[in-house]
C-alpha cells in the first residue's frame, strides 16, 4: 500500500497557465474562435497534462489486461470462462479488434495476463507484447465470498503501476486502457451499483449478449454479492477485494499511475470505468488525467461518466472492451493535438482577422 500512496502523493494539479497560452494559441488560429469545439478543448487539456506547449504523440500504447471472474459460476456470461484465454492468444497472433485499431492509429497493444484461469506462461515466446503478471488463476465466486483477499487487490494496482512505468521508461506520450474477462461486467456493474449508489437494476447491461432470464440471474448475482460481502464504498480496496477483478484493479492502477507521470489516460468502456471509479475514490484529481474515449452500450457505464464528470468523445453503441473504444479516441486526441501544432495562425497565413465590434 505505500507504493501506491507515494504514487498518489505524486499527482498535481494542471497546469492551467500553459492551458492558457494554449488557449490563446487556438484562438489565433485561421477560424472564428471555438469553431473546432472539442477538439480546442481537447488540446488545451493535453497542455495542461503534459506541461508541454508542442506536445507529440511518438509513443501511443493500449494495455489489455486480462482476467477470469470466479462468478461466472453463477451462469452471468453467454460465452465460457475458456474465451478469456482464447482471446488473449487471439491478441498475440493479432486478429482481434483491438489489433486492427491500434494498427490503424500506430499504437502498440501491451497484453497483460493479471489473473487468467489458465497457464498462459507459453504466450511469452510469440510476442514481446505480451506480459505475465499473474495474480491468481482467475479471482473466487463473489456470489459466495469475497472475490479476492485485500493484499491481492493492492497488488493489483500496483501491477498496475508497474506496467505503466515500465512503458514510461522507454517514452510513452498516451495511453489507452483495455481489458479482457468474461464475467468482468458483473464485477464493474457490482462496484458502479456500490460506489455511485445507483441501484443495481440501472448499472446492469447484457455484457455479452444475455438474454432476459440471464439479466435477471445477473442482477439477482450481483445483489446477493453485495449482501454477502457489504463493501464499504468510500475504500476502493474494499470493494475491489470484494466484488472486483484482477484486471480492473490493474487498470486502475494505469490510471494513477500515468496521472502521476503527467500522461493522458484514456479510458475505454464499461470496465474501464469501473476502473476508474476505484482510481477516483483513491484520488479524485485523477479524473483531471482522464479521457472518456466513448459511451458504451453499457447502462452502467453512462452513470460512471455522469459520477465522474467525464465527457464522452465518441457514442457509437460499442461494447467489445479490449480498448477499441480507447484507440479510437486516441485518434481524435491526436487530431487535437494536430490542430493546436499544425494550423497556421491569421498572421502566417495573411488572413484577415475577424472585425473589432
Amino acid at each position: 500500500m505505500q507504493k501506491i500512496k507515494e504514487l498518489i502523493s505524486k499527482i498535481t494539479e494542471l497546469d492551467y497557465q500553459l492551458m492558457k497560452i494554449a488557449g490563446d494559441k487556438l484562438d489565433n488560429l485561421t477560424k472564428p474562435q471555438g469553431s473546432l469545439g472539442r477538439l480546442e478543448e481537447l488540446a488545451r487539456l493535453i497542455v495542461g497534462i503534459t506541461r508541454k506547449a508542442d506536445p507529440q504523440f511518438k509513443n501511443k500504447v493500449i494495455f489489455t489486461l486480462a482476467a477470469d471472474h470466479g462468478v461466472i459460476e453463477e451462469k452471468v456470461s453467454a460465452y465460457p470462462k475458456e474465451v478469456t484465454a482464447q482471446m488473449v492468444y487471439n491478441f498475440l497472433n493479432g486478429g482481434a479488434g483491438i489489433n486492427v485499431l491500434a494498427r490503424h492509429i500506430g499504437a502498440r497493444v501491451v497484453v497483460v495476463d493479471i489473473g487468467v484461469a489458465l497457464k498462459t506462461k507459453d504466450l511469452k515466446l510469440k510476442t514481446q507484447n505480451f506480459v505475465d503478471k499473474k495474480i491468481n488463476y482467475g479471482t473466487k465466486n463473489m456470489a459466495k465470498g469475497p472475490a479476492m483477499t485485500r493484499e491481492e487487490a493492492i497488488k493489483s494496482i500496483e501491477t498496475g503501476i508497474e506496467l505503466f512505468n515500465d512503458e514510461l521508461a522507454n517514452g510513452v506520450d498516451i495511453v489507452g486502457t483495455g481489458d479482457m474477462g468474461i464475467g468482468n461486467t458483473t464485477a464493474s456493474s457490482a462496484i458502479t451499483a456500490c460506489i455511485t449508489k445507483k441501484p443495481i437494476e440501472e448499472v446492469t447491461g447484457r455484457g455479452t449478449g444475455i438474454d432476459d432470464r440471464g439479466l435477471e440471474r445477473k442482477i439477482m448475482v450481483i445483489k446477493k454479492s453485495l449482501e454477502i460481502n457489504n463493501p464499504n464504498f468510500t475504500d476502493s480496496l474494499d470493494v475491489l477485494s470484494k466484488v472486483g477483478g484482477f484486471e480492473i484493479g490493474g487498470l486502475a492502477g494505469i490510471i494513477l499511475a500515468a496521472a502521476a507521470g503527467k500522461v493522458p489516460v484514456v479510458i475505454d468502456g464499461f470496465i474501464s470505468g469501473a476502473a476508474a471509479l476505484i482510481a477516483y475514490n483513491l484520488e479524485p484529481k485523477v479524473k483531471d488525467y482522464m479521457i472518456a474515449a466513448h459511451c458504451s452500450v453499457e447502462k452502467g457505464h453512462r452513470i460512471i461518466l455522469q459520477y465522474l464528470g467525464l465527457k464522452p468523445i465518441l457514442d457509437l453503441d460499442l461494447r467489445l472492451g479490449e480498448g477499441t473504444g480507447a484507440a479510437l479516441g486516441i485518434s481524435i486526441v491526436e487530431a487535437a493535438i494536430k490542430i493546436l501544432t499544425q494550423m497556421a495562425s491569421f498572421k502566417q497565413a495573411g488572413v484577415s482577422k475577424e472585425i473589432d465590434k
